[in-house]
């Protein structure tokens, strides 16, 4: 594929899926401009990135850190965003900590403890997401609903980093009724855990699949990877 079709087919993709998400908006009595889109870019490589900027996107998800460490590099003259998306591991805390503005899979203490003491000091706090485990799925990462809030008072203390809100990765459901249900229990949970010196403004929640029933309950940045640059390669360990 050249250049000039990966821009084309990348601008494309974006254009539906922020069509997607301005119709959602206006369906459920959203804000236009509300609902924050996240370019979910793991595995996927740089060129891929590149489109996507030129098509006017500027935040991007990676899982993996090494993955994403080289496309930073590649990529370093571009004014990006970027979000760690992955499950964190205790082993590469320093480098999300220094290399990343976001992380949405925020689950354990320890570390909560370990990005906040290794984000750098001339860098702003690491804004951070509380993931939680609305399905019980023992394969999902996520404190338990009942856990959540004494993971965010404790977060509340550690510097470097910034708690922003709440991020959940449902079991997929066959119908917008089914989808609705897990993202209005996080939006109940924030509600019940928000306080003033503490909104919880971000809802990190909905993907591809099921945006729309996100932004009904309230999303504030949709999470989307497929729609944008297609299928994942199927090569490539990570």
């Amino acid at each position: 594929m050249t250049t000039d079709d990966l821009d084309r087919t990348i601008a494309d993709n974006l254009a539906r899926v922020r069509e997607r998400i301005a119709s959602a908006e206006a369906r459920y009595g959203r804000p236009p401009g509300s609902v924050a889109l996240l370019a979910v870019s793991k595995v996927h490589g740089a060129e891929r990135i590149a489109a996507a900027h030129r098509a006017g996107q500027r935040q991007f998800g990676e899982s993996y850190v090494q993955e994403a460490l080289e496309k930073q590099a590649v990529l370093k003259a571009l004014p990006l965003s970027w979000h760690f998306v992955g499950r964190v591991q205790t082993n590469k805390t320093k480098d999300i900590a220094a290399r990343f503005d976001w992380v949405h899979g925020l689950c354990e203490l320890k570390h909560a403890r370990r990005l906040g003491a290794q984000r750098p000091a001339d860098a702003a706090p690491l804004k951070v997401c509380i993931q939680v485990n609305l399905s019980g799925e023992a394969s999902k990462a996520g404190v338990e609903p009942e856990a959540a809030e004494t993971l965010l008072d404790a977060c509340r203390n550690i510097d470097g980093i910034a708690v922003q809100g709440l991020m959940t990765l449902p079991a997929p459901a066959e119908n917008l009724a089914a989808q609705r249900r897990p993202f209005a229990a996080l939006r109940a949970l924030r509600d019940r855990l928000a306080t003033r010196d503490l909104p919880l403004a971000t809802l990190s929640m909905g993907m591809t699949a099921d945006l729309e029933a996100a932004i009904a309950e309230g999303a504030t940045m949709v999470r989307v990877g497929t729609a944008i640059f297609g299928p994942r390669p199927a090569t490539g360990a990570h």
